[in-house]
């Protein structure tokens, strides 16, 4: 069963969310545990229909949630690899699809994550203390919708790693994957093959030359007020 969160916000969107996790009367919820991850540990994945709206959504949970266990509106992570049944031409053949297009999705997580313990390691050596953060919301912005509601957060860089997704139907198959490092106002997403370690040095590097390139511009900018200020302390021209 899904309730609502009485501390969310609201909003439209959040409304539009909320409704639909709620009313049961043309709604139907199925999920799916995914186990023995390295770094999530485990995750519950809600395929989510409704007859009404015309929408059939994919939410992540992380945990193991049993069948009728509740799970409030914040706890959901909502990910854009939705089922298409649309094909199948009759219950059979949805059947297929449905296991297929699960199947897909489930591989999806179990190999993000995996590849998101082989930056532990790495992380640790060039950035410090590596905590693991299962929220749904994070402190930074991302350029892509994330996979699962876990991330590594290395508290002393302010930085923020998590896999992400593209938005696509899993009739489409295995959605492209990445892993995202973020800071405040820089991002940049890495293909799962990469290496990890040459990956945070890139990443820290990219940083370095960022904060370096805002300090310089931050320094011509308080030039040019200073010499705003002299000026207005004596006749000032007059334009045209």
């Amino acid at each position: 069963m899904l309730e609502e969160d009485p501390n969310r916000d609201e909003g439209a969107a959040e409304d539009l969310l909320r409704r639909a996790l709620l009313d049961d009367s043309t709604a139907v919820a199925v999920s799916l545990r995914v186990g023995g991850l390295p770094v999530s540990e485990a995750v519950t994945v809600i395929f989510h229909g409704r007859r009404d709206l015309g929408t059939l959504q994919t939410y992540v949970t992380w945990g193991s949630r049993s069948a009728g266990a509740t799970v409030a509106a914040s706890e959901l992570l909502r990910v854009p690899c939705d089922l298409d049944l649309a094909d199948a031409g009759d219950r059979e053949e949805a059947e297929r699809l449905y296991l297929e297009q699960v199947t897909t999705l489930r591989d999806a997580l179990v190999g993000a994550d995996m590849v998101l313990e082989l930056w532990r390691q790495p992380l640790t050596e060039l950035t410090g203390t590596v905590a693991v953060d299962h929220s749904i919301e994070l402190a930074v912005r991302l350029p892509a919708p994330r996979l699962v509601p876990t991330a590594f957060v290395a508290p002393e860089r302010r930085l923020v790693v998590t896999p992400v997704c593209a938005a696509r139907t899993l009739a489409e198959g295995r959605p492209q994957l990445g892993i995202a490092c973020s800071q405040q106002d820089l991002t940049r997403v890495y293909p799962l093959a990469d290496d990890p370690e040459r990956c945070v040095e890139d990443f820290l590097q990219q940083a370095a030359q960022h904060a370096r390139a805002l300090a310089e511009r931050m320094e011509h900018q308080e030039a040019s007020v200073e010499r705003f200020l002299e000026l207005s302390g004596e006749d000032f021209p007059a334009a045209g």
